[in-house]
């Protein structure tokens, strides 16, 4: 089975709050999504970060034959052999991703323009800004059993916290519980409340 696979990742201030983020297109399926927030990283380390989860997620996916894209040219450059890692923060990021394509029959990486690589980046920005990820599946053909739809009078919480339990509640009645990653959801919550000022600010690691 193979797929195409779009990665990207941000630093907002380099090194700053880093995220990654994928999109997996098989034929025939409705897009996987991925993003989360990695705390203080560099642009460099953040795309590795993208490419290394989107590999864990097509190995789990069972593919076999993976082209990816990404707007990253130092990553896709080193990837190919064509740039030598000389950066030593990416060397065992570098080691990872390598380690990770080896199981499959075949992996391309393609540099492609940012323009071409927008839903990647529309998604790692919203993993930045602590906004809920719509993991909603597009096929027309699928129609789960939907969540339970909250109400923030019935429970006494925040509205835009509410918000983004019922995205990963209907992702998790459609795909189930790992499409968000529980970890990603819980991320997401943290920061809406920490911009709310209900809970401190985290440290950066």
């Amino acid at each position: 089975m193979k797929a195409t696979i779009h990665v990207d990742g941000g630093s907002r201030g380099n090194p700053g709050p880093a995220a990654f983020a994928f999109v997996i297109a098989i034929d025939g399926q409705p897009p996987i999504d991925g993003a989360a927030t990695i705390g203080t990283a560099t642009n460099n380390i953040a795309e590795y970060t993208a490419l290394i989860r989107a590999l864990e997620k097509s190995a789990e996916l069972g593919l076999k034959q993976l082209d990816i894209l990404s707007d990253s040219e130092l990553m896709v450059k080193q990837m190919n052999g064509e740039y030598r890692v000389k950066n030593a923060d990416l060397q065992d990021l570098y080691a990872e991703a390598q380690a990770l394509r080896r199981p499959f029959d075949r992996v391309t990486l393609t540099h492609i323009r940012r323009e071409k690589n927008k839903r990647a980046d529309e998604l790692c920005n919203l993993a930045l800004d602590g906004k809920p990820l719509d993991f909603k599946r597009d096929s027309p053909a699928a129609k789960p059993a939907a969540a339970p739809k909250l109400q923030a009078s019935d429970h006494g919480v925040r509205g835009d916290v509410l918000a983004c339990l019922q995205a990963a509640a209907n992702s998790w009645a459609a795909n189930g519980p790992q499409q968000p990653a529980p970890a990603l959801v819980w991320d997401q919550i943290w920061s809406i409340l920490e911009d709310g000022n209900v809970l401190k600010k985290k440290k950066a690691n």
